[in-house]
């Protein structure tokens, strides 16, 4: 009984032992966007998300582009966060634009070479458009829209349009990859120390990335609103039209609002569809997902899919005419009315922005 009992304690120590070793050895591949010479920070929350995996996580930023503005967006990245460990930079034309074809190759010939044990992007249109084609090309599975990290290989995810949550374990082969909510992984303020301490930067080796890996689909042209209004996906305030405003010239009380509010604009699918706005203000399960300080809605219904984008907002606030719309079950303060009466009112005493 001894003997079984010390060769069931060697037994135990054996199992923590692996377990701790599969914890050390975690290393993760984070997929950054960047513009204009600075990470996207919708990145830096896929960073924070891969600090969430294990403490003693070695995190690598990958940067595909060319010509000047990579080179900064590589000196920034280098500093950026405390978590990152190294970054990779792929200088090369064939990455000028951030096309799905090319991209997914890199992350499979880095892959293939590093053999990270995650892979992770944000859940944005940059994140899903590639992760999921080099998901096929190293033959595994990705876990999508993960709002909540439980440990290496254990997920949280929204299913049915944000009305429940799913836990998922993924026992599939490595890499483990994810695309997660930048919503729901929040960067801290970094201090002056942090800032000072630069991680290593790498040119990543092409000799080997064929012209096949180019594809079929080609970039046309980049649009993009030129307002100073805040990003939609990161703005500390969001006001939001709905069908309720009838017309393009209308929406623009909300854009008004908005910028006495300093805030970003945003609408539903409904008025996006009805023409009123472009589709990058759409916020809701096929557009942006938003979780401002303050969130106003008006006009807005309350569709399911549009409360998947907002619910995780802190404070919502909606005006709307019915007052059985789905909107007012989430809203924290609600006002039965006329928007066209109550939009006016607010322009009136609210003062103007500094």
């Amino acid at each position: 009984m001894a003997t079984r009992a010390m060769l069931g304690g060697f037994k135990n120590r054996s199992i923590n032992f692996r377990i701790s070793s599969i914890y050390r050895s975690l290393s993760t591949l984070v997929l950054a966007e960047h513009e204009g010479g600075s990470i996207n920070s919708q990145s830096l929350s896929a960073v924070e998300a891969a600090k969430s995996l294990c403490e003693d996580n070695s995190v690598s930023m990958l940067l595909a582009g060319s010509g000047p503005s990579l080179r900064e967006a590589a000196a920034n990245a280098a500093s950026c966060h405390p978590s990152i460990s190294q970054v990779l930079v792929a200088d090369s034309d064939k990455f000028a634009y951030p096309l799905a074809e090319p991209w997914a190759k890199l992350v499979h010939m880095i892959q293939q070479k590093s053999g990270y044990s995650h892979i992770i992007a944000a859940s944005g249109s940059f994140g899903k458009n590639i992760l999921p084609r080099a998901a096929a090309l190293l033959d595994v599975s990705p876990i999508t829209d993960v709002i909540e990290i439980s440990g290496s290989h254990l997920f949280v995810r929204p299913i049915y349009a944000g009305n429940a949550l799913c836990t998922v374990r993924y026992t599939g082969s490595e890499p483990c990859m994810l695309t997660i909510r930048s919503t729901s992984f929040p960067v801290a303020p970094m201090s002056a120390d942090s800032k000072s301490n630069s991680a290593p930067i790498s040119q990543v080796d092409l000799s080997t990335f064929g012209e096949d890996a180019i594809g079929k689909s080609r970039y046309i042209k980049h649009t993009s609103q030129d307002s100073e209004r805040p990003d939609l996906g990161n703005a500390r305030i969001v006001v939001t039209g709905g069908r309720g405003l009838k017309s393009a010239e209308n929406f623009k009380m909300v854009e008004k609002l908005a910028e006495k509010l300093g805030a970003a604009v945003g609408a539903t699918r409904a008025a996006v569809d009805a023409g009123f706005v472009p589709n990058d203000l759409q916020v809701g399960q096929t557009g942006k997902i938003v979780a401002p300080e303050l969130y106003m809605a008006f006009g807005v219904s309350g569709a399911i899919q549009h409360l998947a984008g907002m619910r995780d907002s802190k404070v919502i606030v909606a005006v709307n005419r019915d007052a059985d719309a789905p909107i007012f079950q989430v809203a924290d303060y609600g006002l039965v009315g006329d928007l066209f009466e109550v939009i006016p009112e607010l322009l009136e005493k609210l003062p103007e922005k500094k």
